[in-house]
């Protein structure tokens, strides 16, 4: 018989964390999910762009209805970030009174973006942390989502008549057996990046432009941005006038094609814009640079 798990938390785009990942790890484990979500976030897996924090009464009525229609003896509550949402779940877990509560203290993401404030920190240990059975710790995966998940299976094996400490140690087992699938997903950053260079190793003589780039690699610029300084600390755009000087320089050092030519041949409209260019990089003229030795 699968036991119904309420998850009160926020929503992650990506689907490493949040109801997302509380649903599938639920489920893989034989539980029934159930939510009430608190946030919606705009985000990738480098980070967090936005979030849009559900009004509190709206919180508050997915509670009422899941709780008169399933009752779940097991609540799992990750993300709140409003004061009065912690008011409308504190208010609700000890109306209904479940067997167990258990707490995933969201604070940072695993990026370092702050995700409540201090004085919500306050209220969520002052209000919150006396009716919980469980508090997770930080250290349980450092990972996108692996807290989350250690959280999620937590609930599950506490349904199942887990005493704490052996749903713990279950909980720990199954993280276990996840971090290499969770690694397999961080490497969408580094192939992005990869293919990123080759395409400006290709196209550095005919476009500058990160759009472009970003157009050719079925991305958004600001995504690209994120993935590049994740990696490199690097813009995109710094990347690619950094790779066009390097070629820059080495055809001015190597071959007898004038400056107006070379110019041309990295496709500049002009000497002028060309010399511009080169100055900016280098702090000198293309001309005087290749006077050096």
């Amino acid at each position: 018989m699968m036991r119904p798990i309420l998850t009160i938390t926020g929503s992650d785009s990506t689907g490493g964390s949040g109801v997302q990942a509380d649903i599938k790890t639920i489920s893989e484990l034989g539980g029934y999910a159930l939510s009430a979500i608190t946030s919606i976030t705009v985000q990738t897996t480098l980070g967090i762009q936005q979030f849009y924090d559900i009004p509190a009464t709206i919180v508050e009525r997915q509670i009422d209805a899941v709780m008169n229609d399933f009752q779940p003896e097991v609540v799992k509550v990750g993300l709140i970030r409003r004061r009065d949402t912690l008011d409308v779940v504190v208010e609700a877990l000890r109306k209904y009174r479940p067997r167990h509560v258990v707490l995933d203290a969201v604070v940072l993401s695993s990026r370092g973006d702050t995700l409540i404030s201090h004085d919500m920190q306050e209220a969520i240990r002052n209000e919150l942390l006396p009716l919980c059975t469980l508090v997770v710790k930080k250290d349980e995966g450092s990972m996108h989502g692996l807290a989350n998940r250690y959280a999620s299976a937590v609930a599950v094996f506490l349904s199942q008549g887990a005493k704490p400490d052996e749903a713990k140690s279950k909980a720990k087992a199954y993280i276990n057996t996840q971090v290499a699938r969770a690694a397999d997903l961080q490497g969408r950053s580094s192939e992005l990046y990869n293919e990123f260079l080759d395409a400006v190793t290709e196209h550095h003589r005919k476009a500058s432009d990160v759009r472009f780039y970003a157009d050719l690699l079925n991305v958004s610029s600001r995504y690209l941005a994120q993935v590049t300084r994740r990696i490199s600390g690097k813009a995109p755009k710094t990347i690619i006038d950094d790779y066009l000087t390097h070629e820059i320089e080495r055809q001015l050092k190597s071959t007898d094609h004038t400056v107006q030519e070379t110019a041309y041949l990295f496709g500049f409209s002009s000497q002028a814009h060309f010399t511009k260019f080169f100055k900016k990089q280098k702090g000198i003229s293309p001309t005087a640079f290749r006077k050096q030795k």
